[in-house]
C-alpha cells in the first residue's frame, strides 16, 4: 500500500500530472453524463420491499391468480363537508363520473356507474355522520407516475370547473364548504413522488450552501471553501450517471429516498475526506517551503487513513446487500459507490487542485515557514504574525485528557450511558404514510377516511384458504376474535372452487402497531379451523392485506438488524485489526462507537418524541443509523488513532496521545460539524423518515465529534498505557527512557 501511495502521490501532484488528473476527471464526468441517464430519471418508488417468500406477498400472488381484480389500481376520491354532504355535492359526484364516461382519462381503466345511480343510492354509501363519501376511479396498473400525475391534474380541473370553485382542493379542512382529496394507492404515489422531487432540489441547494458557509467560517478562505466542493461535485457527476446506467439495465433498483440520503452522505463524508488532507497540507506548509513537497508529505501522512476510512465505509454499507427488506438493499449500491468514488477523488482530484493552487488555496491566511515569514517581514518592514499549526484549545485539550484520563472516562461514560438508557423506551412504527406531512392531500384524504368510516374498512385483512373441498368455518372462527369488527362471507374462486377468500375488518386502525401484533392470532385461528375441518394448514392458507404486510415488514427489518449489525461489527473490527495491528485498540474502538450509537438513538428519541411530539420512530431508523454512525464514526477513530500511532514511534506514550489529540481535534471538529450539519439538513424536509434519520445521525456525529473522539478514546488509550498496542510492540525507545526517568 505504501509504494502504491507514493507512486500515486508523485503522479497526481507533478507538473504535468496535476493537469492530466484534472483533465481525466473533467473528461470522465462529461462522457458519463452525455452517455448515461441521470440517476434522478431512473428512480423507482414502487419497487417491492418484501421477499417473495413472505406470507403477505404470497397472499397477493394467490389473490391475483384465484381472485383476480381486473379493475386496476384505485384512486380514491374523498368528498367531505363538515356539516354534512348536500344534494349539490352528490350531483357533482354524478357529473364527474359522467365526464369520465364521456372523456376517459388516458390511464383510466374502469369506473363504477355512479353517473347513472340516483342520489339516494350515493347517500347510502356515505359515512354514518353523512359528512364523507369515498368514490373510486380505477387506473391502469402499468400507468407511469408521470401519466397518473397528469391525469389527476386534469381530473382536479374538471371537478373545480363543475364545482365552480378552485378552493375545493386547497382550502383547509377546518373551513366550511365542500372539500375534495385524492388518496388511495394512486393519490399517495403521486404525492410522494412530487414530495421527493421537491425535497431533492431543496436538499441539494441547502447542503451546498451549508457546506460552503461552514468551510468559509472554519478556514476563512473562499478558495479553500470551493476546492472541496469541486471535488464533491465531480464525484457526484461521475456517480449519478453510473447509477443511472445500472438502474436502466435493471442491475439495481434505486428510489428517491436513497438519492436524497446519498446526496447528504456525499457532501458530508466527501468534505470530511477533503478536510483530513487539507488540514495536514496546511500543517506541512508551515514547515516546508516547496508547496508540492508539502502536499506530497500531507498525502503520505493522511492518505493511508483516508483510504482505510473510505474502505471501511464502503464495505460497511455493502453489508446492506445482505438485507431482505428492499429499502435497505436499494441503499447499498448507491451509498457504497458514492463513497468509493469520493475516496478516489480525495486522493487524486483534490491533490491535483491543491497542487494547481498551491499556497494561494489558503488566501488570505496563507501558511508560511518561519524563513518565508522573516523574508516577508523584511520586504514589508513590519512584524507579521505567524499562525501556529494547532490552536491553544487543541493543545490544552490534549494535555487535559492525558493528565485526567479517569475523570474524562467516568464523565463521558455517564453522559453517554444516561442517553443510551432511553433506547428501551423507544416506540417504533412501520406505518409509512404517517411519515408524510399532515397537510399532504393524500394523507388528509386518508385521515378523513379513518375518522369518518370504520377503521377496519380502510384496509381489511384478506384471508385465503385452500379448503381441499372441505368446509372449514373460517367466518365463525375469525368473528370470535375480540379485535375483529366484522368478517365477510366467504367468496369462492371461479377458477378453483377449493379456494375461498374472506375480508376481516379490524376494530382498530389496521396500520397501528396493536393491529399488526394481532396477525399471529389470526394465523392461529385459521390454522385451528383448517385442522378441525381435516385440512393440513401448511401451504393451505395465506394472510394478506396492509396489516399483514406491515407484520412481514417488522419481521424482515428485525431479521436484517440481527444479521447486519454483527456483520458490520466484524468487518470493521477486522479492518481496524489489520490497520492498527492491535486487538486491544480494536476492541475499545468498537465499544466506544457502539456506545455512541446507542446514545445517539436515545438522544434522538428524546428530541423526536418529547421535543417534536412524534409518537413513534420509523422502524427503519435503527439499522440505517447504526450502519452510518458506526462506519462514519470509525473514520474519525482511524484518523486520530493513526496520528497517535505515528507519534508513538518517536514520543513517549502520554505525549504521543496528547499530540495526537492536538493534531487532529480541530480537523475532526470541523469535519464533524460539517457532517452533522449536512445530515441535519434532512430534518428540514417534510418527510418524517428523513427528518428522524437526519436528527439521529446528526446527534450521533456530534457525540462522536465532541465526546467520543477527543475525550473518551484518547483517555482510554492513556489508561491502558502500553497494553493499548497489544499484541504489537509494547515499548518504544522513548517509553523506555521515560520509564527510567520516572523510576529515578
Amino acid at each position: 500500500m505504501k509504494s502504491f501511495l507514493l507512486s500515486m502521490i508523485h503522479a497526481v501532484t507533478g507538473k504535468k500530472g496535476k493537469w492530466i488528473t484534472l483533465a481525466v476527471w473533467i473528461l470522465l464526468t462529461g462522457v458519463l453524463s452525455a452517455v448515461f441517464p441521470s440517476v434522478q430519471k431512473m428512480t423507482d418508488d414502487s419497487a417491492a420491499n418484501l421477499p417473495k417468500s413472505d406470507m403477505s406477498v404470497q397472499a397477493q400472488k394467490i389473490a391475483d391468480k384465484y381472485f383476480p381484480n381486473n379493475a386496476g389500481t384505485p384512486l380514491l376520491v374523498v368528498w367531505y363537508r363538515s356539516g354534512g354532504l348536500e344534494d349539490q355535492d352528490y350531483k357533482l359526484v354524478s357529473k364527474m363520473y359522467q365526464k369520465l364516461e364521456d372523456q376517459p382519462l388516458k390511464a383510466q381503466n374502469f369506473i363504477p356507474p355512479f353517473a347513472k345511480i340516483p342520489s339516494q343510492a350515493l347517500k347510502a354509501q356515505a359515512s354514518k355522520d353523512g359528512t364523507s363519501l369515498v368514490t373510486p376511479v380505477f387506473m391502469k396498473k402499468n400507468a407511469s407516475t408521470k401519466q397518473l400525475d397528469s391525469d389527476l391534474k386534469k381530473l382536479q380541473n374538471q371537478i373545480e370547473n363543475e364545482g365552480s370553485s378552485k378552493a375545493i382542493f386547497d382550502k383547509k379542512l377546518s373551513s366550511s364548504g365542500l372539500h375534495v382529496r385524492f388518496t388511495g394507492p394512486v393519490g399517495i404515489a403521486t404525492d410522494a413522488t412530487a414530495l421527493f422531487s421537491k425535497a431533492d432540489v431543496t436538499l441539494l441547494i441547502s447542503t451546498v450552501l451549508l457546506v460552503l458557509i461552514l468551510l468559509i467560517l472554519l478556514y476563512r478562505s473562499p478558495i479553500l471553501a470551493i476546492v472541496p466542493l469541486i471535488g464533491v461535485g465531480f464525484a457526484y457527476g461521475v456517480t449519478g450517471p453510473i447509477l443511472g446506467m445500472l438502474a436502466k439495465q435493471g442491475i439495481i433498483t434505486i428510489d428517491s429516498q436513497a438519492v436524497s440520503i446519498m446526496t447528504v452522505l456525499l457532501f458530508g463524508a466527501g468534505t470530511d475526506y477533503c478536510l483530513f488532507l487539507v488540514s495536514k497540507y496546511r500543517e506541512c506548509l508551515l514547515e516546508e517551503k516547496n508547496p508540492t513537497k508539502a502536499l506530497q508529505q500531507a498525502i503520505q501522512h493522511s492518505g493511508g487513513a483516508i483510504m482505510v476510512s473510505a474502505i471501511t465505509v464502503v464495505v460497511s454499507l455493502c453489508t446492506l446487500l445482505l438485507a431482505q427488506f428492499g429499502s435497505y438493499q436499494r441503499f447499498a449500491t448507491p451509498f457504497s459507490l458514492v463513497i468509493l468514488i469520493m475516496g478516489i477523488a480525495a486522493l487524486t482530484l483534490l491533490p491535483a487542485l491543491l497542487s494547481i493552487f498551491g499556497r494561494i488555496s489558503f488566501f488570505p491566511f496563507i501558511p508560511r515557514t518561519e524563513e518565508m515569514t522573516r523574508e516577508l517581514e523584511m520586504r514589508k518592514g513590519k512584524k507579521i504574525k505567524r499562525r501556529e499549526a494547532h490552536g491553544k484549545i487543541s493543545k490544552r485539550l490534549g494535555v487535559f485528557v492525558t493528565n485526567k484520563p479517569w475523570t474524562v472516562i467516568v464523565i463521558s461514560v455517564i453522559v453517554l450511558g444516561v442517553l443510551a438508557a432511553f433506547v428501551p423506551r423507544i416506540q417504533y412504527t412501520q406505518n409509512l404514510i404517517s411519515s408524510f406531512p399532515k397537510d399532504m392531500p393524500s394523507r388528509e384524504g386518508f385521515d378523513l377516511m379513518a375518522k369518518h368510516f370504520s377503521p377496519g374498512e380502510l384496509a381489511p385483512v384478506q384471508v385465503i384458504a385452500n379448503t381441499e373441498g372441505k368446509n372449514p368455518d373460517l367466518k365463525k372462527a375469525l368473528s370470535g376474535l375480540s379485535f375483529v369488527d366484522s368478517v365477510s362471507n366467504p367468496a369462492v374462486s371461479t377458477k378453483n372452487k377449493q379456494y375461498i377468500s374472506l375480508n376481516v375488518n379490524l376494530k382498530d386502525d389496521p396500520y397501528d402497531n396493536k393491529s399488526v401484533k394481532d396477525i399471529p392470532k389470526i394465523q392461529n385461528k385459521v390454522k385451528a379451523a383448517l385442522n378441525d375441518a381435516g385440512v393440513k394448514p401448511e401451504g393451505h392458507y395465506w394472510i394478506g392485506g396492509e396489516t399483514s404486510n406491515l407484520y412481514d415488514t417488522e419481521n424482515a427489518t428485525d431479521r436484517d438488524f440481527k444479521v447486519i449489525v454483527p456483520v458490520v461489527t466484524l468487518i470493521i473490527a477486522a479492518l481496524l485489526l489489520v490497520y492498527l495491528r492491535s486487538i486491544v485498540a480494536m476492541v475499545y474502538l468498537i465499544a466506544t462507537v457502539a456506545l455512541s450509537y446507542l446514545s445517539a438513538l436515545g438522544a434522538g428519541w428524546l428530541l423526536i418524541h418529547y421535543g417534536i411530539g412524534i409518537s413513534a420512530i420509523q422502524g427503519l431508523i435503527p439499522l440505517y443509523a447504526f450502519v452510518f454512525l458506526v462506519a462514519l464514526g470509525e473514520d474519525y477513530n482511524i484518523f486520530m488513532i493513526s496520528s497517535i500511532w505515528k507519534n508513538r514511534n518517536a514520543q513517549p506514550h502520554k505525549l504521543a496521545i496528547a499530540n495526537g489529540v492536538t493534531q487532529t481535534s480541530s480537523v475532526i471538529t470541523s469535519a464533524g460539524l460539517i457532517l452533522a450539519g449536512t445530515f441535519a439538513v434532512l430534518a428540514t424536509l417534510p418527510i418524517q423518515v428523513l427528518l428522524q434519520f437526519g436528527l439521529v445521525t446528526a446527534i450521533g456525529v456530534l457525540l462522536d465529534t465532541f465526546v467520543v473522539r477527543p475525550l473518551l478514546v484518547p483517555a482510554i488509550t492513556t489508561v491502558l498505557g502500553r497494553y493499548a498496542f497489544w499484541p504489537g510492540k509494547l515499548w518504544n525507545k522513548q517509553d523506555e527512557i521515560q520509564a527510567a526517568a520516572d523510576r529515578e
